[in-house]
């Protein structure tokens, strides 16, 4: 099984026995984030390992999807901080070691983490027997940020979210051909997009919503919408929750067979049109249902 996650003991024993630090160990670990990663297009793979402020070691790499837009890629390093945040990583990022110097796109998407100025990055085309790290503001001097738009109390993208949120009344038309186990699964899946929608990094449009995927085992993978300040860089709630599907060691898409996407109905930015763009191309026989949630005070 594919390994995401490095528990804070294990990152420990590991560096101990090599006579070196944590941070020192990062470098060392992104030939195995690259080797995660699934490139069909441009056979290009980017590792991005971080260090969290819990002391657990993550994973993230980039991702592609033939037959689809570039835009839909996954890169490395918001599949790090997607997978942060969805396993409770802690509210900061201490170190990073990425393969690559991290594109413009990632550089702003970085924005999004409290602090993000502090946090040292070492990149791997550099000599690793002793990382040069350096801060992320000496390779984005004069960013445009969450300060920008936003006040200094609203969460940031490794801090708690709780939007207000709650399903309204069932108004969608019931989907064609659902298997025994969809139906039997459909409320926890509803449970689930409802709780990823309120998880949902989206301070800028106020429009949060989040998807949960089933296999055909009826394992349920969620993720969360997350915003950038730039807009461009910000990361669907259906590529979110493959990052959790892909974490959790699976393989294929094809062995999704039902999704929920749970958004504000009218929302100024909606997610049902890509969302079910892409699930049809990645995993024809899955059925995206959504269900609409009512902000409450």
């Amino acid at each position: 099984m594919a390994k995401f996650i490095i528990s804070a003991s294990e990152a420990e024993s590991m560096a101990k026995s090599r006579g070196i630090t944590v941070p020192q160990l990062l470098p060392s670990l992104v030939k195995s984030a690259q080797a995660l990663a699934r490139t069909p297009i441009s056979d290009f793979h980017v590792g991005a390992v971080g260090l969290s402020s819990n002391g657990r070691i993550f994973f993230g790499c980039n991702v592609e999807f033939p037959g689809l837009p570039l835009h839909h890629s996954i890169h490395a390093e918001q599949f790090l901080i997607t997978n942060v945040a969805a396993h409770g990583g802690g509210p900061k990022l201490l170190h990073m070691a990425v393969s690559a110097a991290p594109c413009g796109h990632c550089r702003q998407f970085l924005q999004e983490v409290r602090g993000v100025s502090d946090i040292q990055i070492v990149i791997t085309d550099q000599p690793l027997e002793n990382p040069d790290y350096k801060p992320i503001s000496s390779i984005l001097p004069d960013p445009f940020g969450p300060y920008d738009l936003l006040d200094q109390e609203t969460p940031l993208v490794l801090e708690k979210h709780n939007n207000q949120l709650l399903l309204k009344e069932d108004v969608s038309k019931v989907i064609n051909g659902h298997s025994e186990l969809v139906i039997k699964n459909i409320e926890n899946l509803k449970t689930e997009a409802l709780a990823a929608a309120r998880e949902s990094h989206a301070p800028y449009s106020g429009c949060p919503s989040g998807v949960a995927l089933m296999d055909c085992e009826g394992k349920v993978y969620k993720g969360s919408y997350v915003e950038s300040a730039a807009y461009n860089p910000s990361l669907m709630p259906v590529q979110a929750a493959l990052v959790a599907y892909m974490v959790a060691g699976n393989g294929g898409y094809e062995r999704i067979v039902a999704a929920v996407l749970a958004e504000t109905e009218g929302a100024m930015v909606r997610q049902e049109a890509t969302a079910r763009l892409m699930l049809n191309h990645i995993s024809p026989k899955c059925e995206l249902r959504v269900v609409h949630c009512v902000q409450f005070d």
